[in-house]
């Protein structure tokens, strides 16, 4: 296999995942408050070989459309009941033994000591399969529940999440790999030598180190990141291991994989250093008839207005002061500009109202749906793969865990008989699943963009 198929699974520490219909599903398992739920989805993902199982992450209850908390409450849309993730991925790393272990944790709102020292430890109580999805957080109700009154500009949250990142690299470097001694008979728990001061003071952070963790089996975190606009490409291609991506085109994944190859050219880096996941969510059937039965059942779950709810939290815009029967406006968003940015362009594309596109918001926030027999499955996913629209997908699920365990038991042995996907892990962490080279500690490396 001269280049390999990279897969995983993406779950919200909550009732829902991407499709805000997941939890009415009758075949769906509602018990997210527990740690089985997680387990049996891990433990599917790690049975069909997944790279890695990434969490997402909100960090405030849906308030932004019409200012009311009642009705996001009332529908279970996405953010309205979460778990910590961290806390969750901790339970996990005990539970499997393969499966890289990936959550969400922002740069806006908590200090690069407390996040470095979160994943050290993860990395090794998963003995080397964790990592860190980077995200500045997207809406005012989020500032607010840190005390906050006004959430930070869009180019602001980016420049703090470089210099956190700059950080924590120096957090995770500040031990060396052989530091820890634990001689018995001499005493030496450690070299005092080969563990260092960070001394930091910048313009957003000051920490002093060294951290209290020793050097993790990865070095650091796999970094993930998910950046759409033009400043969030720039930030995904000067950091990111793995990038999340989210287009419902052919033409926009192809268009964005090449943009942020080329972006990663630009800061000196390997461009297949960085591995791109588009995500779907996948109908499995043993007819395609039976496919789209279940996608019909799916997308007549959702409800318009739960999609224009967390529309409005992931843009920080309120949709509720709009007609729902006119087409989606042109307005300034502070939070997630690719996403409107996609939403505007559909509604453009296919003559869409805004009520269309809450309908597709809350169908899967606008990922596309893969419906078909596992050998249609398999045919989309190679298409794009080979076509240079990604070097991997994640999986949403419409109703978990069987969305999970359908493409487990079906989709992955046909990808297996082709010959695109592993039938044995080869390695033991996340950067062995993902082909990719030592961990670099250090920023230095891309701080300067080439040609710049």
């Amino acid at each position: 296999m001269s280049r390999e198929l990279h897969l995983a699974g993406f779950l919200i520490a909550s009732h829902v995942t991407h499709s805000h219909a997941a939890w009415r599903h009758p075949a769906s398992e509602t018990d997210y408050l527990g740690p089985d739920y997680y387990e049996r989805v891990a433990q599917t993902l790690e049975r069909g070989k997944f790279d890695f199982l990434f969490f997402a992450d909100l960090l405030a209850t849906p308030v932004r459309y019409g200012n009311d908390i009642r009705v996001p409450l009332s529908s279970g849309t996405q953010a309205s009941a979460t778990l910590d993730p961290s806390l969750v991925a901790a339970g996990l790393a005990s539970v499997t033994e393969k499966i890289g272990l990936a959550i969400t944790k922002s740069t806006t709102y908590f200090h690069p000591y407390e996040v470095a020292r979160i994943f050290a430890t993860l990395d090794h109580l998963s003995r080397g399969r964790a990592g860190w999805n980077v995200v500045t957080s997207l809406n005012q109700a989020e500032a607010q529940n840190f005390g906050i009154d006004d959430h930070l500009g869009h180019d602001e949250r980016y420049a703090r999440a470089h210099e956190f990142l700059e950080v924590a690299y120096k957090l995770w470097g500040s031990w060396e790999r052989d530091a820890l001694v634990q001689n018995k008979e001499s005493g030496v728990f450690a070299d005092p030598d080969k563990v260092h001061t960070v001394d930091h003071d910048g313009q957003y952070f000051k920490t002093r180190g060294p951290l209290t963790v020793p050097r993790s089996p990865q070095s650091r975190p796999v970094i993930f990141q998910a950046g759409s606009s033009s400043t969030g490409r720039d930030f995904a291609a000067r950091w990111a291991d793995a990038i999340f991506e989210i287009d419902p085109t052919k033409e926009g994944r192809k268009a964005y994989y090449d943009d942020v190859k080329s972006r990663a050219s630009n800061f000196g880096r390997n461009p297949e250093d960085i591995k791109i996941f588009p995500s779907f969510v996948p109908f499995v059937g043993e007819t395609e008839a039976i496919a789209r039965e279940k996608q019909a059942f799916h997308n007549e779950l959702a409800d318009p207005i739960s999609g224009l709810i967390t529309l409005s939290v992931h843009t920080d815009h309120d949709f509720s002061q709009y007609d729902l029967d006119a087409p989606v406006t042109e307005v300034t968003v502070p939070g997630s500009q690719g996403l409107f940015d996609l939403a505007r362009r559909l509604s453009d594309k296919d003559s869409l109202s805004l009520r269309d596109v809450g309908k597709l918001y809350a169908q899967g926030v606008l990922l596309p749906q893969f419906v078909g027999t596992a050998s249609q499955i398999a045919d989309q996913i190679e298409e794009g793969f080979t076509g240079g629209e990604a070097d991997g997908y994640i999986l949403s699920a419409a109703q978990a865990p069987g969305t999970f365990i359908d493409f487990v038991d079906f989709v992955v042995p046909e990808l297996q008989r082709r010959g695109l996907f592993r039938t044995e892990y080869t390695g033991t962490t996340l950067r062995d699943h993902l082909g990719l080279a030592d961990a670099s500690l250090s920023p230095a490396q891309r701080q300067v963009r080439v040609g710049a």
